[in-house]
């Protein structure tokens, strides 16, 4: 009887162990998408920033993204991202680059392609990203430019 209770009592416990997992899973998948929108439009306001700016007969955008951490453009310091952000998806500084039909950078996109638990309801100026199933499709680019699809 005793050991009848003590397996039960380990069953249960694994149960909820499990359970407990899955929820903390599913909690960091969201505070990490909530991270990479956050971080995906710094980088899109770094891009619009950079492009807001352009002296006359220069390309609207960048060719790496170090030119958005110092415009090399002008004489001086000049920014328009702070820092390199890591994809807090991968955990790494390397994004996939989009680049116009002149190769320079127009968008950024995780390199993350695992499914997305945030399907729709996205902030104002994000809504393209409703119906993507990857991390991978969410693009964030100049709203002039238009985005190639293939990459």
């Amino acid at each position: 009887m005793i050991y009848l209770a003590l397996l039960l009592s380990i069953a249960l416990i694994g149960g909820l162990s499990a359970v407990g997992l899955k929820v903390a899973q599913t909690v960091q998948l969201r505070n990490a998408e909530a991270d990479l929108l956050g971080i995906g439009v710094e980088f899109r306001n770094a891009l619009q920033s950079y492009a807001e700016v352009t002296p006359n007969g220069l390309p609207p955008t960048p060719d790496s993204l170090n030119e958005l951490l110092r415009d090399p453009r002008f004489p001086g310091m000049r920014r328009h991202l702070r820092r390199i952000y890591h994809d807090p998806l991968t955990g790494k500084a390397e994004w996939g680059i989009i680049r116009g039909p002149d190769r320079r950078i127009v968008g950024i996109h995780s390199l993350s392609s695992g499914a997305c638990f945030k399907l729709e309801n996205f902030p104002a100026g994000l809504e393209s990203l409703s119906g993507t199933t990857r991390h991978s499709d969410w693009v964030f680019s100049l709203a002039s430019i238009p985005v190639p699809v293939a990459r």
